[in-house]
């Protein structure tokens, strides 16, 4: 005869093959009757039981927490509580050891209390968390009628007693796990038990309804009114996918798991089931599904427990200072609602106009508001959507104040944008599977909008006194608002360029709304180039003249310029923290800085360039003191030109210090001036020789110094001075430690006692244990000799790894060539590695041969650096 806990193994092992077999819909159902069993079998041959003679002091097992409510996911625990009427026996440690230990043999983690009724009473009064795993308990076996003295206790000497602070509890310990769970990382890699709409927000409802109304279960809130039968099938809905996917976390990291991380949610779109479609990958298909449930659950929790709340203390309340003036709409505790069902069939305007009061007022919906949204959606045709009325609703909510309650989210909730801009369906939900945007298409392009609303105020987040003043001076900030809500709108169809096919849709969009011709080609203008001012700042050599009259020659006039300015701004804080930082802004604002001068004087308006080397020559003649004037003048004459004209003279003063410096030593290393608290500029003024460049590139990597920017100047004497701007040492404690280690490693490698290539092979072996899934989309080469008039412009877009930049670089030497910029930026789900060259007669690269022979050296280095 097989023992409980065989019996419980086969049966559970059979239970998960039919879970990933997909034929065990219920699985977390089923997973709890079967330690049902376990427990109820084991108890009853237990040959300790009857020494405890519960006929004297009864006792009950009791299942807590999810195993109590059946929700018993592949690796969570199981909680159990061996209750005693009186006090606990000495005998229980030995039930304990029947009962439990077996389970510890076989893998599962096991949470078990032995307690009194008395204890149990008084710890659930003192412990809102230990009071919640009650809420949940279940009948197991033993004496049930002591099971009945528990809930009892609770409910008559706890929850009448602190049901009031318990309901405060709730939502406080919501917001707290809101707040902790929200940031972009969890957003990237949810969490979906503790996250924003995961498990707990579910469990928080339940618990909430508890408290009120008295009810366990979430069905009883349809019976009693407290929720619609849509939102209850819709919850349903939601958390059936929730739990599989957390099942599936569990089976996939063989424990238990409940953050989405990266490196497994490749392989659990497949698991579930998912395939490529309409452009998007299986991955972000399912991550799509995923936010849509969370979020359904994350709002339905906070509407809830804003409906509960006694007034006062609700905790998404705002304070009402005006009331809406509009027939059919009311202030009911804190919320807008409609006046009646019957006020919104006779005037169906009051759809948009509850949300456009939302926003001017800042007030939210209220539950029952949403419900009748929902339901009223149907209502919404072509003649309603392009109404006068509708349209200048919705216009009025777009320009809304920014602090006031974010109406344009709460639409995008409720089904109501989407139902009067159809064109967003297709990016609704939309994930896009890379390290660096943070929120779906439709949930940046919201936060854009709101991102571009607070630039008018210089002090708010992301705000700045250059964004608040060229917002101010821009004719009409709409404008600017529509394109940020509509740039990433081509996204929905995926074979095309995003950029141009979103001009074409918005065209298509405000011709419907009715606005004027000006307006919607600049909107389409926005649209359409959302994404070059960032390219042309972070991936071309802002020096070049010729490129940046190009470039200007996009605009029409200077409003035009501030308003892209603005939007790429915005695009790039809402997409994360990976694609906005401070070398990104110093980069578009020099950027702009120079359009804005040729536009408003009609040229680059540089000085003569004879005129600027004069100048300069006159300045370091007067600062630098530590030379005889002759041997300055003979260094100053030995300076390229190329570095004459750039190079601001405070700069000058300081290489020429680290040229004297340098006398018989290989090199100088000067960690330089700090860009802000993120970034230094990096000097090495260095006896030039073949390979330097990739030398310094190789130990800044190695050393985890990220390289954004290089510039590479040869005097005519042959001293190098190669300038990179980095990203600050991780350690800023032990910063002087990082440097003196860059300079050991670069004399070994200038010296030949480091093997530079293989110190990066290694350090990219190590690094892929720890990275994600392989998001690297096809890696293009690109040799340009178009865009700039003196070089020929190498484009590497490829997936980073340790060691890249030095790998180009060398390869890029070993082809002859040599580089004289290098700027690293990032594009989307790529790093794009940017390199002017000319080859070593100083001439670009036009040889048809030539340029093969280079994309086939770089196609070599990106394929050994995935497989070094």
């Amino acid at each position: 005869m097989k023992s409980p806990v065989q019996e419980l193994q086969e049966r559970r092992d059979a239970l998960i093959l039919r879970f990933t077999q997909g034929r065990a819909p219920d699985f977390v159902e089923r997973h709890a009757e079967i330690l049902d069993d376990y427990f109820q079998e084991t108890f009853a041959r237990s040959s300790v039981g009857p020494r405890i003679q519960m006929e004297k002091n009864p006792c009950v097992m009791v299942a807590l927490g999810g195993y109590g409510r059946k929700e018993q996911c592949l690796h969570s625990d199981v909680d159990v509580l061996l209750l005693f009427k009186k006090r606990v026996p000495d005998e229980a440690q030995e039930l304990v050891q029947e009962v439990f230990y077996p389970l510890w043999d076989i893998g599962m983690e096991v949470g078990y209390g032995t307690r009194s009724l008395r204890e149990c009473t008084r710890l659930a009064s003192e412990d809102f968390e230990v009071l919640t795993s009650m809420v949940d308990a279940r009948f197991l076996c033993g004496i049930s009628s002591l099971y009945s003295d528990l809930l009892e206790g609770i409910r008559d000497k706890v929850l009448r007693r602190r049901g009031s602070a318990l309901l405060k509890w709730l939502v406080e310990t919501s917001q707290r796990r809101h707040a902790q769970f929200g940031d972009s990382s969890y957003l990237l890699e949810p969490n979906v038990k503790e996250g924003l709409g995961g498990l707990r927000d579910y469990h928080a409802i339940r618990w909430v309804a508890w408290c009120k109304y008295h009810v366990k279960r979430v069905d009883e809130l349809v019976d009693n009114g407290h929720l619609a039968r849509e939102e209850l099938e819709g919850l349903s809905e939601a958390v059936s996918f929730i739990w599989k996917v957390r099942n599936w976390l569990h089976k996939i990291a063989g424990r238990k798991c409940d953050q989405l991380y990266f490196e497994h949610q490749v392989k659990l779109a497949r698991d579930l089931g998912f395939e490529d479609s309409n452009g998007q990958q299986a991955v972000e298909r399912c991550l799509g599904t995923m936010h849509g449930h969370m979020e359904f659950v994350k709002h339905l929790h906070r509407s809830f427990l804003n409906k509960v709340m006694p007034r006062g203390e609700k905790p998404y309340r705002r304070k009402i200072v005006a009331r809406p003036r509009i027939q059919g709409l009311r202030v009911l505790q804190d919320a807008l609602q409609f006046e009646s069902a019957e006020a919104v069939r006779r005037n169906p305007v009051l759809l948009i106009r509850i949300f456009e009061q939302s926003a001017l007022l800042g007030i939210p919906l209220s539950i029952d508001a949403i419900r009748l949204v929902r339901r009223r959606l149907p209502m919404i045709d072509e003649a309603f959507r392009s109404s006068d009325a509708v349209v200048r609703s919705l216009r009025r909510i777009l320009v809304s104040p920014p602090q006031t309650f974010n109406a344009l989210n709460e639409m995008l909730n409720t089904g109501i944008l989407v139902a009067l801009i159809p064109e967003m369906k297709t990016i609704q939900n939309r994930i896009q599977y890379d390290e660096y945007h943070v929120h779906p298409v439709d949930k940046h392009s919201l936060l854009a909008v709101r991102i571009a609303k607070g630039f008018a105020d210089p002090i708010s987040e992301g705000g700045s006194p250059l964004l608040s003043r060229l917002f101010e001076e821009i004719a009409n900030p709409e404008i600017l608002l529509w394109a940020a809500l509509f740039h990433d709108i081509g996204k929905g169809v995926p074979e095309r360029d995003h950029s141009e096919r979103g001009a074409e849709i918005v065209k298509r969009v405000f011709a419907r709304m009715g606005f004027e011709v000006d307006e919607i080609d600049t909107i389409a203008f926005l649209v359409r180039e959302h994404l070059s001012m960032v390219k042309t700042a972070t991936q071309r050599d802002l020096q070049d003249e010729k490129l940046v009259v190009q470039f200007a020659r996009k605009f029409r006039n200077i409003d035009d310029l501030k308003m892209l300015y603005l939007l790429s701004v915005a695009d790039c804080m809402a997409t994360g923290p990976k694609a906005w930082n401070s070398w990104t802004d110093v980069l578009l604002r020099e950027l702009f800085f120079k359009v804005h001068h040729i536009l408003h004087k009609g040229e680059l308006a540089t000085r003569d360039s004879g005129e600027i080397i004069d100048k300069k020559r006159d300045d370091l003649l007067r600062e630098v003191h530590s030379m005889p004037k002759a041997s300055l003048e003979a260094l100053f004459e030995n300076m390229s030109p190329r570095y004459l004209l750039y190079t601001p003279s405070k700069d000058m003063v300081r290489h020429v210090e680290l040229y004297q410096m340098l006398g018989e030593a290989p090199f100088v290393l000067d960690p330089g001036a700090t860009l802000g608290d993120y970034h230094r500029t990096v000097t090495v003024c260095a006896k030039d020789r073949p390979g330097l460049f990739s030398s310094i590139a190789g130990a800044l990597t190695l050393n985890n110094l990220d390289i954004l920017n290089a510039n590479i100047y040869t005097w005519r004497n042959r001293i190098a001075l190669d300038i990179f701007t980095v990203r600050a040492p991780r350690d800023s404690l032990h910063e002087e430690e990082v440097w003196g280690k860059v300079k050991k490693d670069l004399h070994g490698a200038l010296g030949g006692g480091l093997a530079l290539e293989e110190a990066l092979d290694e350090k990219l072996v190590s690094s892929r244990s720890t990275r994600g899934p392989d998001l690297r989309k096809p890696d293009r080469i690109v040799v340009d000799n178009d865009s700039s008039g003196f070089f020929t412009i190498v484009e590497i877009h490829t997936h980073d790894f340790p060691g890249l930049l030095y790998k180009i670089t060398h390869a890029l030497f070993r082809c002859g060539l040599d580089v004289l910029i290098a700027k690293i930026a990032t594009n989307v789900d790529q790093v794009v590695d940017i390199f002017y060259v000319k080859d070593m007669d100083g001439q670009k690269v036009r040889d048809p041969d030539a340029v093969e022979v280079i994309e086939n050296a770089m196609r070599r280095v990106l394929e050994n650096g995935r497989n070094p």
